[in-house]
This record gives structure tokens, sequence and C-alpha cells, in this order.
């Protein structure tokens, strides 16, 4: 099953000095081939880094990662998820609204180390990598 990659995980693994089992487990589904990469989670990752040098790296590291095209239902669904979960009392950002929603609409697990996603959970159709 192919999973998408928050965030969260993927600066865990690329940016921390010792990443531990989050880069453990990014690896190995890398070389699985289960990795889902959308361009919002690239600008996240990319954004506020000041270094030239590190910021190329970086955009490097992850040039081999096409993205899943993200389509207009997919920002449809999100901004229902935005709706239902704010009904519930539950807050996150657009981007991880939009990573929910393009997990549902594509059948992928969400990798994160996020605990907001466990309180999506509980009131949209998304599963999360255990």
């Amino acid at each position: 099953m192919k999973v998408l990659v928050d965030t969260s995980i993927w600066s865990l693994a690329l940016r921390r000095k010792s990443p531990g089992f989050a880069a453990d487990r990014l690896t190995d589904l890398i070389l699985s081939s289960q990795v889902v990469l959308i361009d919002p989670v690239r600008q996240e990752l990319l954004s506020g880094i000041s270094d030239e040098k590190v910021f190329a790296d970086l955009k490097a590291r992850l040039a081999p990662f096409d993205d899943l095209p993200i389509t207009t239902t997919d920002y449809e669904t999100a901004a229902g998820f935005f709706n239902t979960c704010r009904a519930c009392g539950v807050q996150g950002s657009h981007i991880d609204f939009l990573i929910c929603a393009v997990a549902a609409n594509n059948n992928l697990l969400i990798y994160t180390s996020d605990r907001v996603f466990e309180q999506f959970a509980k009131h949209l159709p998304i599963r999360l990598l255990a």
C-alpha cells in the first residue's frame, strides 16, 4: 500500500542529526516504492531554509520523488474535512486537511508524527500508518 509521508516525518528523517526510527521506517518505505509526496509537503520542507547550500541539498534529495497530482476534488474534500473537524472542535492547518483529503481520495495511508492526525482520524475517513 502507498503511504503519503507528512512533513513531520521528512523533517525528522532529513534534517535531524540522529533521526532514528522515523528515518529507518521512511527508508524502508522508499526502498519498497511505497512513498507518495505532494507539492505542499515539498514546499513545507524547503521553506525556512536560509542556507542556500542546505536548501539545494534538500531539494536534490527530494528530486527523485514525483509529486502526486492534487485535483479540484482533493481541495473540495479538504474544505469539507476542515468543516467537519471544526464542527467537532478539532483544529488543523489547510495543508493538514489537504493531506487527509489526498490520502482519503487515493486510498493512501498517512505517515506522520503529528499527533493532531489522531484527532482527525476520529472524524475523517483516513488511515494512519501505525
